[in-house]
């Protein structure tokens, strides 16, 4: 095979290695690296989760009528106050949540909501208005402006074999890194690593196949620091055996490495549920609960906890009224989780969901969810909102 059939064909034009080009300096830095600066992690749940089976209004006659079957009993119920209470499949979260590690914002949303997966995720992940089509995200466009001329090459990290539109910026792009050694590994290979060392030929000054040949040694470099600066530590935290609770123990090994990263992005699917919505569902909140807890307990071991903050959304809610499949169709405004060691204001954030002035059989939204984007950039990340939202909110007491 030919380099340049190679390059067109590899799974790098996918946009699975792409690698922002300061990462390559990590390498000089890496016997330097830092300490004490603070990191995001972000937590997606694909499907559209039941926010109200979630955070559960016990408290409101109206949420038991409108789900005769589907409503959570009250006597089992973890209740947080008079009114909302945890899912007891969520039950790993209750001591994080009595120590002040947990905040729960209800009601998040914004205007004009669609209630497509595709398109409401786009939204989430890009930032946008409900009418507004952006090609990057936002965590793609702090990239953009800030990591141009970066005191130290911070970057973004998703533990995935593919890249989220989240973390594509239009000049800059995290990484996809589910298993450091097989990346490592990958780049290994005679074939890639012959590509990387070989002579430039003349057809690679070609605009594309210059940029891949490009993103091939930039790659190859940063495969060889991740790999050597995460396998020097060893996590002892106890996770789950599941698929998120590997992504988060790769997210600690990461972390107390010294992985010069800012931002993680990790991701559960399954929470689409228009049939059997009370099995289905409440398998997925024990997989999110246990490996959040492990999680968050592993961090307050090692002493990262107050330097860390972890984020959890999903694209939209479900609808208010359960269906008659034993289900809930999709909805708007939902619950967004906030944990860490720093919070400004543990516990229920704001009141419950509105269950009665609804719009449409849905809850209206009280908070737009980039008002919780503005805080994490403004106070934890320390840089302009404006610059990435494209719009400037004021953020929120949340950190």
């Amino acid at each position: 095979m030919k380099r340049r059939d190679f390059l067109k064909g590899t799974a790098l034009a996918s946009g699975a290695f792409l690698i922002p080009a300061f990462l390559k300096p990590m390498e000089a830095l890496a016997m330097n690296a830092i300490s004490g600066y603070k990191n995001l992690v972000i937590i997606q749940l694909s499907g559209g989760n039941d926010g109200l089976n979630t955070i559960v209004p016990f408290g409101s006659d109206v949420y038991y009528n409108k789900r005769k079957t589907l409503a959570i009993k009250t006597p089992d119920v973890i209740k947080l106050n008079d009114m909302q209470g945890f899912n007891p499949n969520l039950a790993a979260l209750q001591e994080i949540y009595d120590q002040g590690w947990m905040s729960i914002i209800n009601s998040v949303g914004y205007p004009n909501p669609d209630r497509s997966h595709f398109r409401s995720m786009d939204i989430w992940q890009t930032a946008s208005d409900a009418d507004q089509f952006l090609s990057t995200g936002w965590i793609g466009r702090y990239l953009d402006a800030n990591c141009q001329n970066c005191s130290y090459p911070y970057t973004a990290v998703e533990v995935d074999d593919t890249l989220s539109l989240a973390l594509k910026g239009a000049n800059l792009k995290g990484i996809a890194v589910q298993d450091p050694n097989k990346l490592f590994q990958t780049t290994r290979e005679p074939f890639f690593k012959d590509l990387v060392h070989a002579p430039k030929d003349d057809h690679l000054h070609e605009d594309n196949l210059g940029y891949l040949y490009k993103t091939m040694i930039e790659t190859y470099s940063s495969a060889d620091y991740i790999q050597k600066t995460s396998k020097t530590y060893n996590v002892a935290g106890v996770y789950p055996t599941t698929g998120l609770g590997y992504q988060l123990k790769n997210v600690s090994k990461f972390i107390n490495s010294g992985l010069q990263t800012r931002i993680y992005y990790v991701s559960l699917s399954g929470f689409d549920t228009h049939v059997g919505q009370q099995n289905q569902q409440g398998r997925q909140l024990k997989t999110y609960a246990d490996a959040v807890a492990a999680f968050v307990k592993d961090l307050k071991q090692t002493g990262k906890l107050d330097d860390t903050l972890v984020m959890t959304f999903s694209e939209f809610g479900r609808r208010v009224e359960q269906n008659a499949s034993n289900g809930t169709d999709h909805g708007t405004a939902n619950n967004v989780f906030l944990f860490g060691g720093k919070l400004a204001k543990a516990g229920i954030y704001n009141n419950a969901p509105d269950l009665v002035n609804l719009e449409n059989g849905d809850l209206k939204y009280q908070v737009d969810f980039r008002e919780i984007y503005a805080t994490l950039l403004n106070k934890w990340l320390e840089v302009d909102n404006s610059k990435i939202l494209n719009k400037n909110f004021s953020g929120l007491d949340l950190v």
